[in-house]
């Protein structure tokens, strides 16, 4: 589920059961009200085709074969790759909404990739929709600050195949650098944590300190967005580089 990964096999980049399958409820309160033409981007399964109207074209580009023959029976049509890879298959100036959930973070090159599919997009009204994971997390303070500690991990923050690290500021500008104005973005999968037992309490003092010194953006895991192109910005060439 990823834009483009030069360093991780896309076939086995989760063991993780729902990995390619979630439904994402919490980034579809971010979609716009109205789209006839969507492209999701690392659609795994096509699981979150149920949260847009079913007249509604649906695209999914997928690099993980096996996720992309499953998307098949839920999206209109399915490009087995990664965005790089399949970027001059698709038509310009055509999408009116772009889904990038757990995608951003993977891409080699992000910079190149707001860039590029801007001119995919209709120029008139369209919109990326998403989520990313959020570097400012408690849990992952709490272990660099405290325990010194930096570990990547199969899943999570941390994912050993994650390339790129934002918070709030700094992905709000780079959405900004690229001509998208930031409709909505917030903070997702706020933190749980059991305080019945001693251990427990104790972190839940040290992570709930941290976020008061931190700011509330600590307690969540993710953000929510949805950002829109900006409207008259004469779109990138429909070529670009590709190393």
């Amino acid at each position: 589920m990823l834009g483009n990964l030069p360093i991780a096999d896309p076939k086995v980049m989760s063991e993780q059961p729902d990995y390619y399958g979630n439904e994402r409820p919490e980034v579809a309160i971010y979609l716009p009200p109205r789209v006839s033409r969507v492209l999701e981007i690392g659609c795994g399964s096509g699981k979150f085709r149920r949260n847009v109207p079913a007249g509604a074209e649906y695209w999914g580009i997928e690099p993980n074969p096996e996720a992309a023959a499953a998307a098949a029976a839920h999206v209109d049509r399915i490009l087995v790759g990664t965005f790089r890879e399949l970027v001059d298959s698709l038509p310009d100036h055509h999408f009116d909404l772009v889904i990038c959930n757990d995608v951003i973070e993977h891409m080699d090159d992000h910079d190149w990739f707001l860039e590029r599919i801007q001119a995919k997009m209709d120029p008139a009204r369209s919109f990326i929709v998403g989520s990313i994971p959020n570097v400012g997390y408690v849990v992952v303070l709490f272990r660099l600050l405290v325990t010194r500690e930096w570990r990547y991990a199969d899943s999570g923050v941390l994912d050993r195949t994650h390339l790129r690290f934002f918070t709030r500021k700094s992905l709000k500008r780079t959405f900004a650098e690229h001509g998208f104005s930031t409709e909505a973005l917030e903070g997702i999968g706020a933190i749980r944590i059991d305080a019945r037992t001693a251990v427990s309490f104790v972190k839940t003092a040290g992570w709930r300190l941290l976020s008061v010194l931190f700011g509330g953006d600590a307690r969540f895991l993710q953000f929510g967005f949805r950002v829109a192109r900006g409207r008259g910005r004469k779109s990138p060439a429909s070529t670009g580089p590709c190393a």
